[in-house]
């Protein structure tokens, strides 16, 4: 485990280098998300083209810029191949030379934050630690974890909100001096109760805490406009998804949750989060097909937000 020496002296080598301009690049991504309504792209619209070897992180920039016209993007950490320092300067390089920002870093796989045991909780906000620094070494506005851990039935838990509040405090304190906001995403059981995701806002009670409002990710039987309702006015970042066109589902309406957050009063990022929907038995895709689809469900997605949010014509 880093002392803390150790982790300031890490921090402070990252936050050295293109100070000024990550800086620079940091302010103006909370700025334009506190001032303006735009479109990001979450990088998990791509994760199956990406694990089938189509593309590595360094070639998302000219993706963006070249096949999908957005100019902003929001990291998952299983797509960084070797984040040491040279590679994140070139990183961003080859973001800041693409006239993308970068805006989220969602963090996954690193340990229960809510767990039963305060030796793994300890771990977990540890694990964290490089991935904050490296989301303000990238200019990001939000570093996006999650609230995992505790009894199976995480209903009964009554003190799964006191654990993981504890370690969100952690990944705060050493965040101190920073920007970054820390936020949870409803992502599956207790942490897509929308309920639950109100008290723990409550419960953690800080300016740079607050919530990733996943439009789809809520439980099994939950009325998802409801949902998004109750837990939009803590939202620092938004994750769009649902269902359009031949596949509409009623229960799942992309443009009915676009315009839900929006009348709730949702400004910032949109950030396209959907994958292609096909038949759970249809044949694998081609790495070169998979993308082309992606392609395509991104494009589509981002047509709803322009129209609905941004007010432009088709």
């Amino acid at each position: 485990m880093a002392t803390r020496v150790e982790q300031l002296s890490r921090r402070s080598m990252l936050a050295a280098g293109p100070a000024a301009a990550i800086g620079a690049s940091a302010a103006g991504a909370m700025q334009a998300a506190a001032t303006k309504q735009a479109v990001s792209l979450a990088a998990w619209c791509f994760s199956r083209s990406f694990f089938q070897g189509k593309w590595k992180l360094l070639e998302m920039p000219g993706i963006l810029r070249d096949k999908l016209g957005i100019a902003a993007f929001e990291h998952v950490n299983q797509f960084f191949e070797n984040p040491t320092l040279n590679y994140l300067q070139r990183l961003n390089k080859a973001f800041q030379d693409a006239g993308v920002q970068q805006t989220i870093l969602m963090v996954d796989n690193e340990g229960s934050t809510a767990s039963l045991d305060a030796a793994e909780r300890k771990q977990a906000a540890v694990a964290h630690r490089k991935w904050i620094d490296i989301a303000q070494y990238l200019g990001c506005h939000s570093v996006r974890c999650n609230v995992y851990g505790g009894m199976e039935d995480w209903k009964q838990d009554h003190d799964l909100l006191k654990r993981g509040a504890e370690t969100l405090h952690d990944m705060l304190r050493y965040s101190d001096g920073s920007k970054l906001n820390i936020i949870v995403e409803n992502h599956g059981r207790a942490s897509s109760d929308p309920d639950l995701l109100v008290r723990l806002v409550k419960e953690v009670n800080h300016p740079r805490f607050g919530l990733l409002c996943d439009l789809g990710n809520w439980n099994a039987g939950d009325d998802r406009y409801l949902a998004v309702k109750k837990t939009l006015p803590y939202a620092k970042g938004l994750s769009v998804k649902g269902t359009w066109g031949a596949d509409l589902d009623p229960a799942f309406d992309a443009e009915k949750l676009v315009r839900t957050a929006l009348e709730g009063g949702y400004k910032g990022w949109w950030g396209l989060e959907v994958t292609p929907r096909r038949e759970r038995n249809a044949p694998s895709l081609s790495a070169d097909d998979q993308f082309a689809l992606e392609v395509k469900t991104v494009l589509e997605a981002k047509s709803i937000v322009d129209r609905v949010v941004l007010g432009k014509s088709a």
